[in-house]
């Protein structure tokens, strides 16, 4: 089955971030023009998502034009549209920030960049080789796995959306 990857226009940021949360290789430029948006995300084989017509029209056969206004329904939406599927070990895998998939960083090389309390306790570490941010698994990690799970339906064995013939 082929990956889903995804590009957002300028509106839908908050779902970038939230795509990128649940492990989708998701393009954000809110700087791209409507053509560069639309040629990108064609010559990269990805899934345009815009609430734009305009935007809509340009992009070809892969656009998906959003009704919704928040992300959470927009995602909800868009689950409706395409098979997308809770694969938690992808969660949380790529940089909220710029999309670059997250590496396993030592403590050592990130002790200087995060709060001391964090550095002498948090259990691993994550960087983002894309800009350098660094993640942990904070307070925070168990509420967007709660919202993911709520908001994405379960993957089955073969890592596609369970249908409900699926047993």
């Amino acid at each position: 089955m082929e990956e889903l990857r995804f590009a957002c226009d300028a509106m839908l940021g908050r779902l970038a971030r939230w795509l990128r949360l649940a492990g989708f290789d998701t393009r954000f430029d809110p700087a791209a023009t409507d053509r560069e948006l639309a040629a990108a995300s064609r010559a990269e084989g990805r899934w345009l998502l815009t609430r734009d017509r305009r935007l809509a029209s340009l992009a070809g056969p892969r656009v998906i034009l959003l009704r919704a206004g928040r992300w959470p329904e927009q995602l909800a939406e868009l689950v409706t549209r395409l098979p997308l599927a809770a694969r938690r070990e992808r969660w949380l895998s790529r940089c909220p920030r710029c999309n670059t998939l997250l590496r396993e960083a030592p403590r050592e090389a990130v002790s200087l960049r995060v709060p001391p309390f964090v550095a002498a306790h948090a259990a691993a570490f994550r960087e983002c080789p894309g800009c350098g941010q660094v993640f942990w698994a904070g307070s925070h990690v168990p509420r967007i796995h709660q919202r993911l799970a709520a908001l994405l339906p379960p993957a089955g064995p073969s890592g596609r959306r369970q249908e409900h013939g699926d047993r």
